[in-house]
């Protein structure tokens, strides 16, 4: 005789109460001001959130792993550095690098900013893997080091520290670009942010490293018995997170037009909220890529809808961190009531 499976309310308010909360609130913004709904407003969310989604996407890995990165968001501003003093206008007289009199591919700064994101990944990596090192320090660390790289690197312009600014009109164009619906706009970054996120579903869902990733997260004693290269794999998933930061900051110099020592500046917190609204849990071993993608375009219209608002900047910091105490706080919950 078969039972009957009485739906559990306090389950499902557990597993679905910040996606509520957060829902409210935009519905309040919308009760507050109704034009913020609209397609220009959706597009300029949705454009804003491409870039923190393909960080995020890197971030979502080490959280896997039960571990974080801190380092992300200055990692990303180092690699925008690096792409945007290489393709500043030719003609821009004050640019970094005066030698460049004809325009360069546009590829070469790309790969650039990719080299540099898995340079400072592979430090973070080694820590970990090899050192032994808890996350959140080898990052707080790597984030120190690539915050002063930026800074020295900024600085070395001949002219003084100044903006990496006056960017290549191609370069512009293919961040900035979009595709006209008649109705609304289509950025290209997301396309770009789409792309990522399919080529990162199939490494989690398809490959050897996917699985293995869980398995490590879940139970990494385990998975070194059953014979997975637990120091190999780590080091996997923190290279792809640097290309996924290299491609990150080389879209979002482009998209912001302007690099500086600020630029990447608390983005990784964005990253880590997003991943953790959209279910990465920090006790390792769960976690999907739509997941992710949700999570970064709730928090994102959170907090275009705060500052569309006008709502004062040091409060919105405090909104923040409430969200992110408040995401963690479920997960936890979430670990305890599964033990």
């Amino acid at each position: 005789m078969n039972e009957t499976k009485t739906f559990d309310w306090k389950e499902w308010l557990l597993s679905y109460s910040l996606y509520i909360i957060l829902g409210l609130l935009i519905v309040l913004v919308v009760v507050v001001d109704d034009t913020f709904l609209s397609w220009g407003n959706f597009s300029n969310i949705m454009s804003q959130a491409s870039t923190r989604g393909i960080l995020a996407l890197g971030v979502a890995g080490m959280i896997v792993y039960t571990g974080t990165d801190l380092s992300a968001g200055r990692i990303l501003g180092a690699s925008a550095a690096v792409s945007a003093s290489l393709l500043q206008s030719v003609t821009y007289g004050a640019r970094m690098y005066p030698s460049i009199t004809e325009p360069i591919p546009m590829i070469v700064p790309l790969i650039l900013s990719i080299l540099v994101g898995m340079f400072f990944t592979t430090i973070n990596a080694f820590g970990f893997a090899v050192l032994k090192m808890h996350p959140f320090i080898i990052s707080l660390g790597t984030q120190l080091i690539a915050y002063g790289a930026l800074c020295l690197y900024i600085d070395s312009q001949a002219g003084g520290a100044q903006p990496l600014a006056n960017l290549d009109a191609r370069y512009i164009s293919f961040v900035n670009g979009y595709f006209d619906l008649g109705f609304t706009k289509l950025p290209y970054l997301v396309i770009y942010l789409a792309i990522c996120a399919v080529v990162m579903w199939v490494i989690w869902n398809k490959t050897v490293l996917g699985k293995n990733m869980f398995a490590i997260g879940g139970n990494p004693e385990a998975a070194a018995v059953s014979g997975v290269n637990v120091t190999r794999n780590i080091f996997g998933v923190y290279l792809i997170a640097g290309v996924l930061y290299g491609i990150a900051a080389f879209l979002e110099a482009g998209r912001v037009q302007s690099v500086t020592t600020n630029t990447g500046l608390n983005y990784d917190l964005d990253a880590i909220s997003g991943c953790v609204i959209g279910g990465v849990s920090f006790t390792g071993g769960v976690g999907t890529i739509p997941g992710v993608i949700l999570g970064v375009v709730i928090l994102q219209t959170i907090n275009y809808s705060l500052y569309y608002l006008g709502i004062n900047a040091y409060l919105q910091y405090i909104i923040k961190g409430l969200i992110i105490i408040m995401a963690v706080a479920i997960d936890v919950r979430k670990y305890i009531k599964k033990k």
